[in-house]
């Protein structure tokens, strides 16, 4: 059987997917088509329907739980990992509603917890995340929403925090920060959907216990080469979550949306999202 499958080229995603789509384990008969792209080009993907398995961002996810439903492998959850608020010069987080802000995506899970925090933040644009850093020391914004590898280098470009998001939605809701999960399209049956999940652990605890494994692979496509970078990278956004989500990681997610519903920033959910 082969599947689409959808991932960033980020280094948490190459470690996570590594050994499975290079066959370092049993992937019980079923051969991934590998789609890269970034979080916004995914989850893109995701609206046309097309992809049978997808990294996408929790936000975006809202508006496709009619077609795809949430694996337990894969997600990128936890703590002190959020999207950080940066500026040029020192701004204080009263000041954030007037700004004009890069965001690294519409649907990305940075934007939407931007608009739990500043619900009234209108003058958003969207960038390619890596490109956020640059608007912001050119001055074509205000302030930028950075995410993945950003988090580790903006303050080497001169750049300053405003508010870090996830340490935001951690005093709100005591609860680890949603960003990304991976989801299969419903048409695709449940016992398939259940040994996606099973091949993704497994390719998960394969890159743990062999680190230097995926290396060549993360280094082909990641965007900050040095290897501490990269690392640190990896021990931020794969953790306990990642190999399952979890009671906890199920709370999260669903609180996530109780928290952007109310506020009027998706649409309701109305199917059950997480498989059986």
């Amino acid at each position: 059987m082969k599947l689409s499958l959808g991932f960033s080229t980020c280094p948490n995603d190459t470690f996570i997917f590594d050994a499975a789509v290079h066959k370092k384990i049993d992937t019980q008969g079923i051969d991934f088509e590998v789609i890269l792209g970034d979080v916004e080009e995914l989850n893109n993907k995701a609206f046309e329907g097309k992809i049978d398995i997808t990294k996408l961002s929790y936000h975006a996810y809202a508006y496709v739980a009619e077609n795809y439903i949430l694996l337990n492998s894969g997600s990128a959850l936890g703590n002190n990992n959020g999207p950080l608020l940066i500026s040029k010069h020192k701004i204080y987080p009263d000041e954030v509603n007037d700004l004009k802000i890069a965001v690294p995506g519409k649907f990305t899970t940075a934007n939407l917890l931007l608009g739990i925090a500043f619900p009234e933040a209108k003058n958003k644009i969207p960038y390619l995340f890596s490109d956020i850093e640059d608007a912001v020391s050119d001055h074509e914004v205000d302030a930028g929403l950075i995410i993945h590898e950003s988090r580790f280098t903006y303050q080497k470009k001169g750049l300053k925090k405003i508010i870090d998001l996830g340490e935001y939605w951690e005093e709100l809701t005591k609860l680890p920060i949603p960003l990304g999960g991976i989801v299969i399209n419903r048409r695709i049956n449940n016992e398939t959907q259940k040994k996606v999940s099973d091949i993704i652990k497994r390719s998960i605890e394969f890159a743990y216990k062999h680190p230097d494994s995926s290396l060549n692979y993360i280094r082909q496509y990641a965007q900050e080469m040095d290897t501490e970078i990269m690392r640190k990278h990896i021990d931020l956004y794969v953790n306990e979550y990642s190999l399952g989500l979890g009671q906890p990681g199920k709370d999260a997610i669903q609180r996530l949306y109780k928290e952007a519903f109310d506020k009027g920033l998706i649409p309701d959910i109305k199917k059950n999202i997480f498989i059986q």
